[in-house]
C-alpha cells in the first residue's frame, strides 16, 4: 500500500511539473526544450561553432547568388552588375576579412598546437587563400560596365571554382572540424570564446552585424528574384 501511494504522488508531481512547463511555454512562446534548460545554460551566449555554422548559412545564399549571376552570363541574360560585385563585397568583407579570421586566430592555432587535424587545418588555411585571391578577382571584374567575351569567361571560370570549393569546404568544418573543436577546449574557454567572438563582430560591423548582413544578402536575392523560398520547392 504504501507503494502505490508513492507510485501515485510520483505521478501527481510528474503530471503538475508537465502542467507548468505546458503554462511556462503559453505564457512565453518558448519551447518545451528551452524552458528546462539546467542552469548552466541560463542566459549562455551562442557558442564559438554555432556562430560560425550560422555565418555559414549566410555564405551558402552567397553561392547560390553566385550561382545564378553564373546562369546569366552563360545564357548571356542581363542582369544588374551591382548584384554580383555587392555579393562578392559580402564575401569579403564578412566571410574572408571577419569569419575566416576568426577560424585562423581562434581554432586553427588551437588545432595545430595540440597537432589535431592538422592537415585539414593546413587544407582549409590553404583555401581560404585561394578563395581571397578569387574573390579579388570576381571584385576587379564586376566593376567592369563593359565586359568582354573573355572576361564573362573568366568571370564564369572564378566563380564556379568558387562555389565547387566552397560548399565542400564549409561543409568538412561544420561536420569535422567544429564538434572537434568542443572536445579541445575546456569549458570555461569555450565559453570565453563565444564572448569574444561576440564582441568581435560588434566592433567590427556594429550591434546587428550578423542581422545587417542577412538583409543586405537578402536586398541583393530580392533583385535577382530569388528570395521567395518556395520557388525552390519541387513540383513532380
Amino acid at each position: 500500500m504504501q507503494h502505490d501511494t508513492q507510485n501515485r504522488t510520483n505521478r501527481r508531481n510528474f503530471i503538475g511539473t508537465g502542467f507548468k512547463v505546458a503554462a511556462l511555454t503559453l505564457i512565453s512562446g518558448s519551447s518545451v526544450f528551452s524552458s528546462c534548460k539546467s542552469d548552466d545554460d541560463e542566459g549562455q551566449e551562442v557558442s564559438p561553432p554555432e556562430d560560425l555554422m550560422q555565418e555559414h548559412g549566410l555564405l551558402n545564399r552567397v553561392l547560390l547568388i553566385y550561382d545564378v549571376c553564373k546562369d546569366h552570363l552563360i545564357n548571356k541574360q542581363s542582369f544588374d552588375s551591382n548584384t554580383l560585385y555587392n555579393a562578392a563585397m559580402v564575401i569579403k568583407t564578412f566571410v574572408e576579412d571577419y569569419h575566416e579570421k576568426q577560424e585562423e586566430d581562434y581554432l586553427f592555432p588551437r588545432f595545430k598546437k595540440a597537432n589535431v587535424l592538422s592537415d585539414l587545418v593546413d587544407t582549409l588555411l590553404q583555401q581560404h587563400q585561394a578563395g581571397r585571391n578569387v574573390t579579388a578577382e570576381i571584385l576587379q571584374l564586376s566593376r567592369n560596365r563593359g565586359l568582354t567575351d573573355t572576361d564573362t569567361q573568366r568571370l564564369i571560370q572564378l566563380l564556379t571554382a568558387f562555389n565547387t570549393m566552397y560548399r565542400p569546404h564549409e561543409s568538412r568544418e561544420d561536420t569535422v572540424l567544429f564538434p572537434a573543436f568542443r572536445k579541445l577546449v575546456s569549458k570555461h574557454e569555450y565559453d570565453s570564446l563565444g564572448e569574444e567572438f561576440e564582441k568581435n563582430e560588434q566592433k567590427k560591423f556594429g550591434k546587428d552585424g550578423f542581422e545587417s548582413m542577412v538583409e543586405k544578402v537578402a536586398s541583393i536575392e530580392r533583385i535577382l528574384g530569388i528570395y521567395d523560398l518556395a520557388q525552390f520547392t519541387p513540383k513532380l
